[in-house]
């Protein structure tokens, strides 16, 4: 699962996968941009971690920008104190099929897109900078 999450409004996107690697990343990276707008007249700067599939060489779209943390330092990732409400509805729940899993899942990611005020009170640390507008 990837998350891209303002800390400023609350605005989360969410995607499922069946695995982790580069070009996934590369493929997820260009449907976020495409699904948030970015291009030359929004540019969204994206934080990440040290996973190997978020380091160089990666293809970039148009208008999203990297910065990469140091390492061993999750807790300033914004969307890391997101999961534990990703996993709230399947805590404890036996699933039959990874199918049921996922639905729950997908649900549960749907309901958090919508939900802009607890994204932004749980991912919004008291450091992160303001929303600055454009010049």
């Amino acid at each position: 699962m990837t998350a891209f999450v303002s800390p400023a409004t609350g605005e989360s996107f969410w995607y499922l996968a069946t695995g982790v690697d580069k070009a996934l990343f590369e493929n997820t990276l260009e449907l976020f941009a495409r699904e948030a707008g970015a291009g030359p007249d929004r540019i969204i700067i994206l934080v990440l971690d040290g996973a190997g599939w978020h380091t160089a060489p990666l293809a970039v779209p148009e208008g999203i920008r990297l910065v990469h943390l140091p390492p061993y330092s999750p807790e300033l990732q914004p969307a890391e104190t997101l999961w534990i409400h990703v996993d709230e509805p399947i805590v404890n729940r036996h699933f039959d099929t990874l199918a049921e899993l996922d639905a729950v899942v997908a649900e549960r990611c749907i309901a958090l897109g919508n939900d802009r005020d607890l994204v932004r009170s749980q991912a919004g640390f008291h450091w992160w900078p303001n929303l600055v507008a454009a010049n």
